[in-house]
């Protein structure tokens, strides 16, 4: 029997790991047997650790998009089936990746359809983000991101056969009404869902929509390519795996600490003009509580929020980073090198050490495959 193949993208700080995690949990209790996909430029991913202290079996994908990497996806694919045979996966691809449907979704279905049924593709939206890309903000929410920036936002939108405004709870009826429209007008064929992945409200239509329904047959969008590496390069990657020493702090308390360091990361980031557009965290006692806490803020004027916190103390833990914004590299390294500093000075007897580092720009995407059409068709 062909495994169901559901993939929820969505521009970074969108709520998706949440709500993978939370279809997942959805789908288990129906007594479907779950592998989740992960994907990220980088390493070492906030995403993997999060999902897999809730139980489920992840792969992880590195080092590029899923278009980039799509035999990877396939061999990752390959691996779940063999250690758990899942009966569904989910899939979450990198925030700052269009193109999908061309570059995975139809490559699946027509080099591997008899393996896999194909979901419509849903994208989250943050729906502060979205007022202000589509300039219906209606007071100072943050700076807006480059043009070319927005272009890959835009295509996000413009292939999704789903659109869900997840965090419905943080905006007005009227603010509400306004970005429905909006997206409505700019992309009338998909349909929409309004939800909360945090709290669950709204989620069972989408869940059992996209469930019960296979994705359409069509065309796959246009993209310019030169554009839309254009917009990816001018987005920062950094990703940093700390040891924490904790065994001789003033504090140990390893919520306050996490929430400590993002609030050292994301001042000095906004004052030096570099939006954020996502910076996540997660702190993993080294233990044997499986427990972790999990941080994470999705521009530079939120507040950051605990999604998971630690019911102790630490000693030992590790902290993973995972920081995404517009701005260079090297700032992105400069400010977090600074940040962890200045909480070691802050929390006597606190030792914060480096194990992994990289950041960078992502480079220009080329994707294995990419088919105009769902069905038979030239590959271009």
């Amino acid at each position: 029997m062909s495994a169901r193949y559901l993939m929820i993208g969505g521009f970074l700080g969108a709520g998706k790991t949440t709500a993978v995690t939370r279809f997942a949990k959805w789908l288990s209790e129906r007594g479907e047997k779950i592998g989740l996909i992960t994907n990220d430029q980088g390493s070492q991913l906030v995403d993997s650790m999060t999902l897999r202290s809730h139980g489920f079996a992840v792969e992880e994908i590195a080092g590029g998009c899923f278009c980039c990497r799509f035999t990877s996806l396939k061999e990752a694919a390959d691996k779940l089936t063999n250690d758990s045979k899942p009966t569904v996966f989910i899939a979450e691809p990198v925030g700052s990746c269009t193109d999908l449907v061309a570059t995975v979704t139809y490559p699946l279905r027509r080099l591997y359809g008899s393996d896999f049924s194909v979901a419509p593709l849903s994208v989250l939206v943050d729906p502060h983000r979205a007022l202000r890309v589509f300039d219906l903000a209606t007071s100072d929410d943050g700076k807006r991101f480059s043009d070319k920036v927005i272009y890959i936002y835009k295509k996000q939108l413009e292939e999704a056969d789903v659109i869900v405004i997840n965090k419905r709870e943080l905006i007005s009826d009227a603010e509400f009404a306004a970005l429905d429209a909006a997206l409505a007008a700019n992309y009338p064929s998909a349909k929409r869902f309004a939800v909360s992945a945090r709290s669950g409200d709204g989620l069972t239509a989408w869940f059992n929509y996209v469930n019960g329904s296979n994705q359409g047959a069509g065309t796959a969008m246009g993209v310019d390519y030169d554009t839309y590496a254009e917009g990816e390069a001018l987005l920062g990657w950094f990703n940093a795996t700390v040891a924490v020493d904790a065994r001789q702090a003033a504090d140990a308390d390893g919520n306050k600490l996490i929430l400590a360091l993002m609030a050292a990361v994301q001042k000095p980031l906004t004052a030096a003009g570099a939006e954020i557009a996502h910076l996540k965290m997660t702190l993993a006692p080294d233990d044997g509580s499986n427990e972790i806490a999990t941080a994470n803020v999705v521009a530079g004027n939120r507040t950051a929020e605990l999604a998971q916190s630690l019911s102790d103390d630490i000693e030992r833990a590790q902290l993973i980073i995972n920081l995404r914004a517009e701005g260079s590299p090297e700032l992105l390294q400069t400010v977090v090198d600074s940040a962890l500093a200045e909480l070691e000075r802050a929390n006597q007897g606190l030792t914060l050490a480096v194990d992994h580092r990289e950041c960078f720009r992502p480079g220009r995407p080329v994707p294995t495959h990419r088919f105009t059409e769902s069905g038979a068709g030239a590959e271009r």
